[in-house]
């Protein structure tokens, strides 16, 4: 009795750090890589200050929907339905939407990724990277692979950025420094922050831990002490690689160097570490492309799930489907950019909403219990990071001009 009872808190142990994982390696993808790099070439140690604040503000996002969702053990959609009938059907629309469009590009970045890497045709590339998504879903322990395939590709990821660091060696202390004291003004680094916060916890990204608690059974306010720390290791993670990623540029740019614009993270790798560097890079950006793919796949489909009893059966297979859409558009488009920019629009809009909803509910005893006590100063930067959020939000859609332009 008393090995199965250790049995089973392995494996919660094991889902825990999955779930940390899935959201942050959801979180770094294609368009990571290049906005710390792009940051970084423009504000060189500053970048750091933009980092922490977004940092803090992306965990007062988490912990708020993160806590609401696996207390009511309800997925993102069905706590909208509750705070207003319909509404988990217009959110569980923006997170399809948005996650598809984010994935085709996830798709594209995944293939550069081996381009790099190996040298294989971007083509091809396509195949063989939605190839690699559909595996992962079609295998019978489909969710044991995804935990298993987060953890190490997130690993790799790590290993070889603080590989380039030791290459490059950046001024830590330059950074250090400017992490609390910038040089560059607030005013000049709010939209990066902004942006930032966006592609940290915007979208489907902050849902697809909490989701995966859910469906593991991980939820109720018994377990809200492994829930919140499931949700900080997952900032965490995606912060250790924010960081090392900006110290690998750093130790570039400031020696004078401008980075190519169209590819600023390659451009670092190469300059910093030469063609092994470049190698590192198609490597790393492999990793973080495949580890979007699931995650945006997965999350995605889980936010149909419960508001469609055909797909709740045949979920593996639908999320199979979604990565294949996403892969045939990229072979036929090549390079969507007008749906990434609708996608960039579509996820600035979906976090103050989704983040409104989930501060709502907080208050609700009908969805989270009659015990459950919400912390008030966790409500009240919820509310602040809400008006940021929804600032944001409404500036991204200036971006949907551009589709018809």
């Amino acid at each position: 009795m008393k090995k199965t009872t250790q049995s089973r808190s392995e494996q919660s142990v094991g889902v825990l750090i999955a779930a940390a994982f899935l959201m942050a390696t959801s979180a770094i993808g294609p368009g990571f890589l290049t906005q710390t790099a792009t940051f970084t070439g423009r504000f060189h140690g500053s970048f750091g200050f933009v980092i922490l604040i977004s940092l803090v503000l992306a965990a007062v996002v988490q912990l708020n929907v993160w806590r609401v969702l696996c207390v009511s053990n309800l997925r993102g959609q069905d706590v909208a339905n509750q705070v207003l009938k319909g509404l988990g059907y217009f959110v569980a629309a923006l997170i399809c939407l948005g996650g598809l469009a984010f994935n085709i590009g996830n798709v594209g970045g995944t293939s550069l990724g081996l381009n790099a890497a190996l040298g294989l045709d971007v083509r091809v590339g396509y195949i063989v990277s939605g190839a690699m998504g559909i595996t992962v879903f079609v295998i019978k322990q489909a969710s044991k692979v995804m935990d298993t395939l987060v953890k190490v590709l997130g690993g790799i990821m790590i290993v070889v950025i603080l590989v380039v660091i030791f290459i490059v060696q950046p001024p830590v202390g330059l950074a250090l420094k400017e992490t609390f004291v910038p040089s560059t003004s607030i005013t000049e680094l709010a939209p990066a922050i902004l942006t930032l916060l966006g592609g940290t916890v915007g979208g489907y990204i902050t849902f697809s831990g909490a989701h995966r608690l859910i469906d593991a059974g991980i939820s109720g306010e018994e377990n809200l002490e492994q829930i919140n720390r499931s949700s900080i290791m997952g900032m965490g993670i995606a912060a250790i690689v924010r960081v090392f990623l900006f110290l690998a540029v750093l130790g570039v740019v400031v020696t004078g160097i401008t980075l190519d614009p169209s590819n600023p993270a390659a451009d670092a790798f190469r300059i910093g570490a030469g063609e092994l560097g470049y190698r590192f890079f198609g490597l790393v950006l492999w990793a973080a492309g495949t580890t979007s793919i699931v995650g945006a796949a997965y999350t995605s489909v889980s936010f149909l799930k419960t508001l469609n009893e055909t797909i709740n059966k045949n979920a593996n297979m639908v999320t199979v489907g979604f990565i294949a859409i996403s892969t045939l558009i990229m072979l036929l488009l090549g390079q969507p950019a007008k749906l990434l920019v609708l996608a960039g629009a579509l996820n600035g809009l979906i976090l103050p909403v989704t983040l409104g909803v989930c501060l709502v509910a907080s208050q609700k005893k009908s969805i989270m219990g009659e015990n459950y006590k919400h912390p008030t100063w966790l409500f009240v930067a919820g509310i602040i990071v809400f008006c940021l959020s929804a600032y944001l939000g409404i500036t991204s859609l200036g971006n949907l001009s551009k589709l018809f332009a």
